[in-house]
């Protein structure tokens, strides 16, 4: 009786176990890092299984071929991007007395993220392959910018509803408060070509947000 009730169990779940998770993460960080430093075309999958010290084979056993492996690459990537600019939103939350201060925060650390190293490779390595991988540029803008927009405009909600902000959409006041610090950003750090200082982005924090409170600042000051 015991064989055959064990014969009609349902067979255990195997999941990954932690050592293949880490070599997953290791060979995606590093095949990160090889594509934007050489792009696609010259990236050699024998440097990237180095960087992530691991050997050949194993990359192929984790990822089928080049293709794939760049695909999971730059969205493992955008993914992250999206999780660090969302902690920073949770500034958001719990706001000091003084919104423009948090709002300015927020902007600048959100700048700050957009000029950064990876951040700035990620839109390279998307914006040059393009033409043979279309549907990235659905999943990186998915997580940088729809994400994120998603995540701002529930807390812009929030303060909707305490007061500290004048009843709006709280999705296109998201929409423009990102645009008021991603548009000027772009074109004075020239596509992120140009390194753009911390006072720089300090004064771009500052106006975005006076822009931004000047339309959606309450009427009257909120009570707490």
């Amino acid at each position: 009786m015991a064989s055959a009730a064990a014969s009609t169990a349902s067979p255990a779940v195997r999941t990954p176990t932690r050592g293949r998770i880490d070599k997953r993460n290791a060979i995606l960080d590093a095949a990160f890092d090889v594509f934007a430093a050489h792009g696609y075309e010259q990236a050699l999958v024998q440097e990237i299984a180095e960087k992530a010290g691991v050997a050949k084979p194993t990359v192929y056993n984790h990822f089928t071929d080049k293709e794939t492996l760049f695909r999971a690459g730059l969205t493992a990537e955008a993914q992250s991007v999206m999780q660090r600019n969302i902690d920073v939103l949770d500034l958001l939350r719990s706001p000091s007395d003084d919104l423009r201060a948090t709002l300015t925060e927020v902007a600048h650390r959100l700048a700050r993220s957009c000029c950064d190293k990876r951040s700035r490779s990620l839109r390279w390595l998307t914006y040059a392959q393009v033409a043979r991988f279309p549907d990235l540029i659905e999943i990186v803008q998915g997580c940088t910018s729809i994400r994120v927009g998603e995540a701002l405009a529930d807390r812009l909600a929030r303060l909707t509803l305490s007061g500290h902000l004048r009843p709006c959409d709280p999705a296109v006041a998201a929409e423009q408060l990102l645009a008021l610090i991603t548009g000027p950003l772009e074109t004075r750090s020239r596509l992120g070509t140009r390194k753009t200082g911390t006072a720089e982005l300090r004064t771009l924090a500052d106006t975005a947000v006076d822009t931004f409170l000047r339309a959606y600042g309450p009427d009257t000051p909120a009570t707490n």
